[in-house]
């Protein structure tokens, strides 16, 4: 038998260790408590890639960190860093990573990283602004934004200008019956006009795409210029003299005088002396056939080549030999009647 010493040792050995092992247990049985009353359940969104975590941190910050999650300047997250994680429910975190995109525009190239859905989105937190007319060049606004996305926004700009194009002035000539040919006067002078073109231009990126004419109006008429110019015939003279005539007539002249050679009476006959018309005979009278320059006809006969000029005359005396392009002129000597002879002249009528 063991000795009853021994025994009660013993007894007092396993009483120790039974209450070392019931201290430990419930020890480990306090902390599981403690665990799992302390413990947060958080779901982890990753930019679509989804994690569930239990955890003792307390923050948003601390529980990212646990998993080894880092969150870049332009990322978005839903819930503050230092925001407090619930213990009482499921702590959903969404994270969404910002991608770079390339935007060309004003000449120049910039990349922003962003996490904004749409063109439209970026173009606005880019503080980049679209008029009207702006276009972009391979993209819409409406489309979702990819990573390294291109977006090219050409800038259109509209102009009215005006275009000024001189008109030339015409030159009228009108006839002036009081002036002598030859001669010409101005009666006003000309000036341009000006035509305006006014065109719609429009430019993409400071470069003209198009022009389109919208109106075309005359600003300012012409105004023409006049010259008269003169209908009037007329000749110079031996003498210098300017005569203005209606027409010319080449003829074959004679001459005569009063004696009775030529008209077959003597001084004291009844007409000696006196033209057909009743005026007395002198130099500057001719004779003509009536058909072809009529009696009281105002003349100038010129001579042809060596032919000097006899002048001005008038048409007064009619002869049984001045027919048709024949005339007479009368001179008052028989001497100068006969050195004329017959001789080619011109016979200007005047006016």
């Amino acid at each position: 038998m063991i000795p009853l010493e021994k025994n009660i040792k013993r007894y007092f050995s396993l009483k120790e260790f039974a209450i070392v092992f019931l201290s430990v247990v419930l020890s480990v049985l306090a902390g599981t408590a403690v665990f799992y009353n302390l413990k947060r359940e958080v779901i982890i969104n990753d930019n679509g890639k989804q994690i569930m975590v239990r955890t003792m941190k307390t923050t948003v910050s601390e529980v990212l960190q646990q998993n080894g999650i880092t969150i870049g300047e332009y990322d978005e997250i839903s819930l503050p860093l230092d925001a407090k994680l619930q213990k009482t429910s499921i702590n959903e975190i969404y994270i969404e990573r910002a991608v770079p995109v390339n935007i060309f525009v004003d000449g120049k190239s910039i990349q922003v990283m962003t996490c904004e859905d749409t063109v439209e989105d970026v173009l606005k937190s880019s503080s980049i602004e679209l008029s009207e007319l702006d276009k972009l060049d391979n993209v819409s606004l409406n489309d979702k934004i990819e990573a390294n996305m291109d977006i090219r926004i050409i800038r259109v700009k509209e102009e009215l200008v005006t275009e000024q194009i001189p008109i030339p002035f015409s030159e009228i000539k009108k006839e002036n019956h009081n002036m002598d040919k030859g001669t010409s006067r101005t009666v006003r002078e000309g000036k341009d006009g000006i035509r305006e073109k006014v065109y719609k231009v429009v430019f993409e990126d400071g470069k003209e795409v198009l022009r389109e004419l919208i109106e075309d109006v005359v600003a300012i008429a012409p105004v023409n210029k006049i010259i008269e110019y003169g209908t009037v015939l007329n000749f110079k003279t031996s003498r210098g003299e300017v005569v203005r005539y209606k027409k010319v007539l080449n003829m074959k002249a004679t001459a005569y005088t009063a004696s009775y050679k030529d008209t077959g009476k003597k001084p004291g006959d009844a007409g000696f002396g006196i033209t057909y018309t009743g005026k007395k005979v002198k130099e500057g009278i001719i004779a003509v056939d009536p058909k072809v320059i009529p009696l009281g006809t105002r003349v100038y006969i010129e001579g042809v080549g060596n032919t000097p000029d006899y002048g001005f005359a008038v048409a007064e005396d009619i002869g049984s030999a001045v027919k048709g392009n024949v005339i007479d002129l009368y001179f008052d000597t028989q001497e100068e009647a006969d050195r004329w002879g017959r001789r080619s002249v011109r016979v200007y009528i005047l006016k």
